[in-house]
């Protein structure tokens, strides 16, 4: 996985949810807290899913083989899909059936210090992981909103620990505040509506990770720059007269297809044809670097075939 994967965040992000879960779990044992319960359940999901974006970041390193003549950069999509799954699943679902339990039979919280040192432990960690995220993110998110970097991205690990660690730190303020409310009135009812709002937060997250994960894994074209990038790069004026039509497609994050068919001159030669098509694919790798399997077709230019 490139730097541009996000590895640091994601090594942070695994540290901060190991040492929560732990903690979380600690208190639910001495105070009986379904938020608690819910929580340590949520920071162990997210655990898992960060050990499943890190493995499909070393599988989609194995070189091409005639089965998979384009390579693994696809795994990458694959986990990151994998990890919306358990988000709802271990995550949401477990938090919806626990507040569900917690409300129709509440019980009051014992030992109150203990939930309420662990989540403010558990804020503390996931804003420095959260940190760590936003740091990298930002060195390659440019002048996009975060909304955009979200939906834009072809690395979907950043995207994914973002949107885990945002969710965390929502879902802890709603664990504190369930807490709290249940100490203040002795009602243990707002223990069980705290998990059931995490719970629910976790499959709204859960949803925006799938609809993500799911078109790269449909493949998706370069972005609006690139393909602007390629345009200007095939284009030689002289043997190359224009872009007929064009398609890019990821391969992977860090890997471009470019299929294109590209006008040239009837009275070009062979040898002109084929040293211009060499020419534009050495340009189109210099202007954009991941474009690394190329395929330009040279046709005559016709433009009623255009249409």
């Amino acid at each position: 996985m490139s730097a541009s994967g996000g590895t640091k965040a994601i090594v942070a992000a695994l540290a901060a949810n190991l040492a929560i879960a732990v903690a979380k779990f600690v208190a639910f044992l001495f105070s009986g807290s379904s938020s608690m319960l819910a929580e340590s359940v949520h920071s162990l999901a997210d655990s898992g899913n960060q050990g499943l974006l890190l493995l499909g970041g070393k599988k989609a390193q194995r070189e091409a083989t005639p089965q998979h003549p384009f390579g693994y950069g696809r795994e990458r999509y694959i986990y990151a899909f994998l990890v919306s799954i358990v988000l709802f699943t271990v995550g949401g679902m477990f938090a919806i059936y626990e507040g569900y339990e917690k409300i129709h039979d509440p019980h009051e919280i014992t030992n109150w210090y203990w939930p309420v040192g662990v989540l403010v432990f558990a804020i503390i960690a996931e804003s420095f992981s959260f940190r760590t995220a936003i740091k990298e993110s930002n060195e390659i998110r440019g002048k996009q909103t975060w909304t955009q970097f979200v939906r834009r991205a072809k690395a979907p690990e950043l995207p994914v620990v973002l949107l885990e660690d945002f969710g965390a730190l929502v879902g802890l303020v709603l664990a504190l505040g369930g807490v709290g409310l249940a100490l203040l009135t002795g009602d243990g009812i707002w223990d069980g509506i705290g998990t059931l709002c995490i719970g629910v937060l976790l499959i709204v997250i859960a949803i925006v990770l799938a609809a993500e994960t799911k078109s790269l894994l449909l493949g998706e074209a370069a972005g609006v720059e690139e393909v602007e990038k390629i345009k200007a790069a095939v284009v030689d004026g002289d043997v190359v007269t224009r872009v007929i039509h064009m398609r890019t497609l990821h391969l992977g994050p860090e890997e471009l297809l470019v299929a294109a068919k590209i006008a040239v001159e009837g009275h070009d030669t062979a040898t002109q044809v084929a040293d211009a098509i060499n020419a534009a694919e050495a340009r189109i790798r210099e202007a954009v670097p991941i474009a690394r399997v190329i395929y330009l077709e040279p046709d005559i230019y016709r433009p009623e075939a255009t249409k």
